[in-house]
């Protein structure tokens, strides 16, 4: 495998209100079926398997987490609270065939736990790869492949990293996992936020029709339903084997909770049928935590930083946790200083780490736009789909105050912070929306071009979440030929903009600049999917400004 561091430091209770993108036509269809039939049938007596893959993340110079859930009965499948206390080794080699082991030790999976269990593994080597498998009753897991950092003062000539969010299971397939996993050529991948959605069957965007159907059937609300809806995705065979090539780094948004999440609700939970919300919110985050190779951080959630050499660091928010109540479209509250997306600690702490920063680049995991966005406009065909994706009112005010739009003082603070500090090469990535963006993000939206751009930002589309093409249901490609020349004019600051297709990126980081490579995926109905290269823009260093080119990396 070629090395990518070439370092010189070697209860389904959905009210009228509810948001969904599309309510499916079968959705009133007796849709049942319990996770259990959708894995292999094994006998009582089979030993321990492992049905849900392995994977690793948050790479360290020195170490890496590793992550696997073992079955340790036939009656064990995730959130049943069942079967045994089981011994899980592990194993870490330089080679794929395991022969020269640097690292082996073992964990107890609990019923507790969900039997999942992570292995926090340090004294590697820095911007190496390794390979490893977990073992448990005489069964072995996949091998898969990991990457460690670079060391913190290595010089780094580059870094490559898959970028993807918003990956619905019952709208399709996820062929843009599987299309990351045959390059061979990821330092890590990024999750950007949505890797699960907690609505039931059919009742968010599916184009109309359920491609595959999700476990449970009903909205998730218990943490036994959340580690079923995990345990439901980490069967998917292309996202076992994206997990089994590179280590993610990931970060959750609103659907690993539920829809428009905030610190103390959601738009898509109500109090009292549906439980509280701190009960939800803490069996989600649990759930979270258990299923992912992530490692929680300060309070329990996603915000942390990670390093890259000397080459770019990687700051990651949590935009659900602290944020205030999404405000009002009708009122002027998106201006109140007293309301917050990030809360005050995070700011202060993402603002102290990009001016700290001593690395070429300076990199924001971001699950919300922060760019400013205006519809313009857009005719009532167009705007009353849009307004649907976004959750705006489909008549009056164009805003998504869901997004850093919503939260304008911290927007306000973050990028007069960047200026005033002359902190450059800050780049935004960010997932979300459901549509592919390349922009500047302006100090000032009104006056740009005149006023300057703090920083840039890459937004990739969704893995298979509905865009507008979907939510119209015209042929691909329809609405954004007619949506994106109007988007650009409201929003001279967007560079590009498609609204129509799914896919993934691929971002590509040298001193001089950072590269997105937007790929689309054919059909994410379609198993089979091809994946083709549609556009390419980058940052030059010291610019803060996007610009077409013309070739992917």
């Amino acid at each position: 495998m070629t090395s990518r561091y070439r370092s010189s430091e070697g209860v389904n209770s959905l009210t009228p209100r509810r948001r969904t993108v599309v309510k499916a036509a079968a959705a009133a269809a007796a849709l049942a079926g319990p996770l259990a039939a959708a894995l292999p049938a094994r006998a009582a007596d089979e030993a321990p398997a492992f049905l849900h893959g392995v994977a690793s993340g948050d790479p360290l110079p020195d170490g890496v987490l590793l992550w696997t859930r073992v079955t340790p009965t036939a009656e064990a499948i995730p959130g049943s609270g069942l079967g045994p206390d089981t011994e899980v080794g592990w194993t870490v080699a330089k080679d794929k065939a395991l022969t020269n082991i640097v690292a082996k030790g073992s964990l107890t999976a609990t019923a507790a736990s969900d039997h999942t269990v992570k292995a926090d593994i340090r004294g590697l080597e820095p911007a190496t790869d390794y390979w490893f498998r977990f073992s448990a009753g005489g069964t072995d897991s996949p091998v898969a492949r990991t990457r460690t950092a670079p060391a913190a003062d290595a010089a780094v000539p580059g870094l490559r990293f898959g970028v993807v969010s918003c990956a619905n299971w019952e709208a399709g397939y996820f062929a843009s996992y599987r299309h990351l996993a045959a390059r061979g050529d990821l330092d890590a991948w990024l999750h950007l936020g949505d890797y699960i959605y907690e609505y039931g069957t059919g009742e968010y965007g599916t184009r109309g029709t359920v491609v595959r159907q999700t476990s449970p059937t009903h909205e998730i609300l218990t943490l036994a339903d959340y580690r079923t809806r995990h345990g439901k995705y980490k069967t998917d065979p292309d996202l076992q084997a994206l997990h089994h090539k590179a280590p993610v780094v990931a970060i959750w948004d609103d659907h690993e909770f539920a829809n428009d999440a905030w610190s103390g609700g959601a738009e898509n939970h109500t109090e009292g049928a549906e439980g509280t919300w701190a009960a939800r919110q803490a069996a989600a985050r649990q759930a979270y935590f258990e299923w992912m190779p992530v490692r929680p951080a300060l309070a329990g959630t996603t915000y942390r930083r990670l390093r890259f050499g000397k080459l770019a660091d990687l700051s990651l928010l949590d935009l659900r946790s602290f944020r205030s109540q999404q405000a009002s479209t009708a009122s002027g509250s998106v201006d109140d200083p007293d309301r917050t997306i990030t809360g005050r600690a995070q700011l202060d702490w993402l603002k102290a780490g990009l001016k700290a920063s001593d690395t070429a680049w300076r990199l924001v995991g971001n699950s919300v736009m922060i760019s400013p966005f205006a519809v313009g406009s857009l005719s009532a065909d167009l705007f009353k789909p849009l307004a649907k994706l976004l959750g705006l009112p489909e008549e009056g005010i164009a805003l998504n105050t869901d997004q850093w739009d919503g939260y304008t003082d911290d927007r306000r603070e973050l990028l007069a912070h960047l200026r005033t500090n002359a902190i450059r090469n800050t780049v935004f990535l960010t997932g979300d929306i459901h549509m592919a963006w390349a922009n500047d993000v302006p100090v000032d939206a009104g006056t740009y071009p005149l006023s300057a751009s703090a920083a840039t930002e890459f937004v990739v589309t969704s893995v298979t979440s509905d865009n507008l093409d979907d939510i119209v249901k015209v042929p691909e490609g329809t609405v954004s030929a007619v949506a994106a020349p109007v988007i650009r004019a409201a929003n001279r600051h967007v560079h590009w903009v498609d609204t129509d297709r799914h896919g993934y990126g691929v971002l590509d980081i040298t001193a001089d600049r950072a590269q997105m490579d937007y790929y689309v995926v054919s059909d994410r109905t379609n198993p089979n999917a091809t994946s083709s290269w549609t556009r390419s823009y980058r940052t030059r260093t010291g610019t803060q400004k996007v610009e077409r080119t013309y070739d992917p990396v």
